[in-house]
């Protein structure tokens, strides 16, 4: 296989750039062009599986079906000239063996044709070249493989200086005219707007906050105030969620850049968005795991001496089929859930890593999800508590069944889908 698993943790590459550090605030960032698009967005959390026919057959599907002609761009990844193997089709993962690797994926999926864009940091000239051009103008799709979001930002925005390549304004035109851009991990983080993630843990983030820029540090919480791509701008966007226990950080963020809403991904799940950027923009999860919307409007932020507390944030957890109207901030669960009536009347268990700690060999992935699911199951207990791993200082997460809080279920005895559930952070005496 070409692309080795994922890591526990993403370590972000340091030769692109020290930090971004030209700063704009989310107004200049709106002037980018072509904000309202006509077509849709299919954005994975990372860790897509190469049998995820519903996601790749939605991708395909939006890009006219048997018709598709999906355009595969993979320079988030190291170029050959970095990659030990690259000579080697077994272990290689560098840009063009892994935009070979998803053009045979699309293809097995039913696409007609699918083609590497060629494209990476050690051909950045190609972004502005006319005929890279033409090659995605014959495309009805587009797939952003993962990596390092930044180079994406160094190959199609001219780095620093933010403004769209010839190739980015052509992918730009196509989805306002109804193509599909698609993406997984760093390729679903580019289309973010203003205040793009650009690493960072739960723990350090909630300790020390964020800050603008790009670090070589992976646990210091970094961001680009002018954001990546713009195409989805309703909310920050997260991925690999609760297999990195990013729920903290991705709170944090938000807080800190006044964000009122974060779409925090899973793995191998998509956020379905369609007609992006108006007012009747729509989402639709797609896959196994779901994707947390988590809501600030109500959330009070305060630092202290004793360190950063957050008050009444909001946590819904949405899977396969549920959707979600960014206009009115309202999810729709998908027929065939119902809501759930707790049985369980043991205590929801203790947690003392709620965020996955990477300093934690005995840590379980999904553990903020496991808190909550196990506290929507349980009857007579309406609220629960969990730690991080980390104690200078340890954080308390407090989950609370509050007004307006609602479970699902599609088996009829446990927590699916989640809507509306409280959640404060504050640090221990």
């Amino acid at each position: 296989m070409r692309i080795p698993s994922a890591t526990r943790r993403t370590v972000l590459a340091g030769g692109l750039a020290a930090a971004l550090l030209t700063i704009a605030s989310p107004a200049q960032a709106d002037l980018r062009p072509s904000q309202v698009h006509a077509g849709s967005l299919v954005l994975i959390g990372g860790g897509l599986k190469e049998n995820n026919a519903q996601v790749y057959g939605e991708i395909i599907k939006r890009a006219g079906g048997p018709e598709a002609r999906i355009g595969v761009i993979t320079a988030a990844s190291v170029p050959e000239s970095q990659d030990p193997h690259a000579d080697d089709p077994a272990l290689c993962s560098n840009s063009a063996c892994n935009g070979a690797y998803y053009a045979d994926l699309f293809k097995r999926h039913g696409a007609a044709d699918a083609q590497w864009i060629p494209l990476d940091i050690d051909h950045v000239m190609n972004a502005d070249s006319d005929a890279v051009v033409a090659q995605v103008e014959s495309m009805t799709g587009f797939f952003f493989g993962g990596g390092d979001q930044y180079r994406y930002v160094t190959t199609l925005l001219r780095g620093d200086r933010q403004k769209d390549s010839k190739v980015l304004a052509a992918i730009r035109a196509k989805l306002a005219h109804g193509a599909v851009v698609s993406g997984s991990s760093a390729g679903a983080q580019i289309a973010s707007g203003p205040d793009m993630v650009s690493g960072g843990e739960s723990y350090e983030a909630l300790r020390g906050g964020s800050a603008p820029g790009y670090f070589d540090d992976p646990a210091r919480l970094g961001y680009l105030p002018r954001g990546g791509f713009g195409f989805l701008r309703s909310g920050l966007i997260d991925t690999h969620t609760g297999a990195y226990g990013r729920e903290g950080r991705a709170l944090r963020l938000a807080s800190d850049t006044g964000h009122d809403r974060v779409y925090a991904l899973d793995e191998n799940t998509a956020l379905v968005v369609d007609r992006p950027g108006t007012r009747d923009e729509q989402v639709t999860v797609l896959g196994p795991n779901g994707v947390a919307v988590l809501d600030l409007r109500q959330a009070r932020a305060q630092a202290s001496a004793r360190g950063w507390t957050l008050r009444k944030a909001r946590y819904s957890y949405l899977t396969d089929g549920d959707q979600y109207d960014t206009r009115t901030w309202k999810a729709r669960v998908a027929a065939g859930k119902q809501a759930l009536t707790p049985t369980a009347t043991t205590a929801v268990p203790a947690n003392g890593d709620i965020f996955y700690s990477a300093a934690n060999p005995d840590g379980t992935a999904y553990s903020f999800r496991t808190t909550a699911r196990a506290l929507a199951s349980t009857r007579g207990q309406d609220r629960a508590t969990a730690t991080t791993f980390e104690t200078d200082p340890q954080f308390t997460v407090t989950f609370t069944k509050a007004r307006g809080f609602a479970a699902f279920t599609g088996d009829g005895a446990t927590a699916r889908t989640l809507v509306a559930l409280q959640i404060d952070v504050a640090p221990g005496r």
